[in-house]
């Protein structure tokens, strides 16, 4: 189908994290409430608008976040929930097509171009979507409707609501770029917002004196290539013009499966890197069982205290999905570098999956094929855990005072939890009363994005 006849939606859940937790606390609609990592380590991962009017947005270090509004609750993160309900509102997606590109678990882009004489006309189909959510799952999304995925992806954030000093603004819910209204609607916004413009471009650009997307479009793609090279030159040219000719492509399999965990305090000595390798080196391989693969290239992420990162890999004969022969292979990597410095973060994944056709090199150092014994555990670990739960059973080495430290997909993404001087209130954790600053005093510069 050609991509002048597509109509392609681009649903945003509104604050989705925030909003999936304000279910279970409805106590706490309408205060400013933050999800992330609390400790002083941590990121937000997300805002309600209420926190949003102080400058508070996602990947805003949590210390800041709480300098700037520190009156507002701040909830740990549960990556299982948001997935769970996430879930829920694929499903749906699934009821007008199964055209459905996942880009994270709040968004997506749908080709529903199939679905129109069944369902009605692209705009129709997004407010069905927007009833559907807010009956079933009692949340809010916002819809882009365009020709292409560029324009619905601008368009969705048209539609968002939007906070302010001031207060906060409802969005239109659904927005539409028409065929041959793409111009008119991209032309007065500001360069910024086209993808690939970070700060390095758009000073590039300013420099041509290009502010706005129309300012962009209106010169000769020659000058554009000359400032930015050909393939960023001619990529954002187009996309000033409304032209994205990429299909809307379906969920495929992920690439890499891993765990990372930053830590409170930086850890120097081995024997604790060591169990952390084993902790993070049992949930991967968990995972690859899941998955169903093994994973034949681990990489090794550590980073340090003052923030370098680096990253070893290996790669193996074959896929290996045991937490022993990961840590096999993992630990003369963590064992080669100088950890003097502290460890803030480490991380384990495996990629470029396989499973066990070909022979392991007898001679290997880097891993060994799993005895019978050892393949027997895994799967007994694996059934364990599936009757009983994840913290039925797991290394020796993770047991802290009388319980098992297990890893959990997706709680530590947004920073470790531990908050110096904070008191615990229901599930979220709050710090201890101060005097409410005015919206939009941020003490840190400028208000944040949307």
């Amino acid at each position: 189908m050609a991509a002048a006849h597509r109509t392609i939606l681009h649903v945003d859940m509104d604050a989705f994290y925030v909003s999936v937790e304000l279910r279970r606390q409805p106590e706490l609609r309408g205060q400013p409430v933050v999800v992330g990592g609390p400790g002083n380590r941590g990121v937000v991962a997300a805002a309600s608008y209420e926190a949003r009017r102080y400058g508070v947005h996602s990947a805003l270090p949590s210390a800041i976040a709480r300098r700037r509004c520190p009156h507002a609750v701040f909830l740990p993160g549960d990556h299982e929930l948001y997935a769970e309900v996430s879930s829920q509102v694929h499903e749906i997606f699934g009821r007008y097509t199964p055209l459905i590109e996942p880009l994270s678990l709040d968004e997506a882009f749908l080709d529903v171009s199939g679905a129109i004489r069944l369902f009605g006309e692209g705009v129709v189909i997004a407010q069905r979507i927007r009833d559907d959510v807010s009956r079933d799952l009692d949340l809010t999304c916002s819809v882009g409707v365009a020709p292409n995925k560029f324009l619905a992806k601008m368009a969705s954030v048209e539609a968002k609501p939007r906070a302010n000093p001031d207060g906060i603004e409802p969005g239109a819910g659904v927005v539409e770029v028409r065929p041959g209204e793409e111009t008119s609607f991209l032309h007065p916004l500001s360069v910024r917002r086209l993808w690939g413009v970070g700060p390095k471009t758009y000073e590039k650009l300013d420099r041509i004196g290009v502010r706005t997307i129309g300012d962009l479009a209106a010169l000769p793609e020659s000058t554009v290539v000359a400032a930015l090279g050909p393939s960023s030159g001619s990529h954002l040219l187009a996309l000033s013009k409304g032209i994205d000719a990429r299909p809307v492509e379906v969920e495929r399999d992920p690439k890499s499966i891993g765990h990372e965990e930053t830590y409170p305090h930086d850890l120097h000595d081995l024997a604790d890197l060591d169990r952390e390798l084993v902790r993070l080196s049992d949930a991967v391989a968990g995972r690859l069982r899941k998955f169903g693969s093994g994973a034949r290239t681990l990489t090794l992420k550590v980073r340090f205290a003052g923030f370098r990162t680096v990253t070893r890999s290996v790669t193996l004969p074959a896929g290996v999905d045991t937490a022993t022969e990961i840590v096999a292979a993992m630990k003369p990597l963590l064992h080669a570098l100088d950890l003097s410095p502290g460890v803030r973060l480490l991380g384990v994944s495996g990629s470029n999956f396989g499973g066990r056709s070909e022979q392991l090199d007898l001679f290997s150092s880097q891993a060994a094929e799993p005895t019978p014994d050892v393949q027997r555990s895994a799967a007994a670990i694996d059934q364990i855990r599936e009757r009983f739960g994840a913290t039925s059973i797991g290394p020796a080495s993770s047991i802290s005072g009388d319980r098992l430290r297990i890893v959990r997909r997706g709680a530590q993404q947004w920073g470790p939890d531990q908050q110096p001087g904070a008191t615990r209130s229901g599930e979220g954790v709050t710090s201890e009363p101060t005097p409410r600053p005015k919206p939009g005093d941020t003490g840190d510069g400028p208000n944040g994005p949307k």
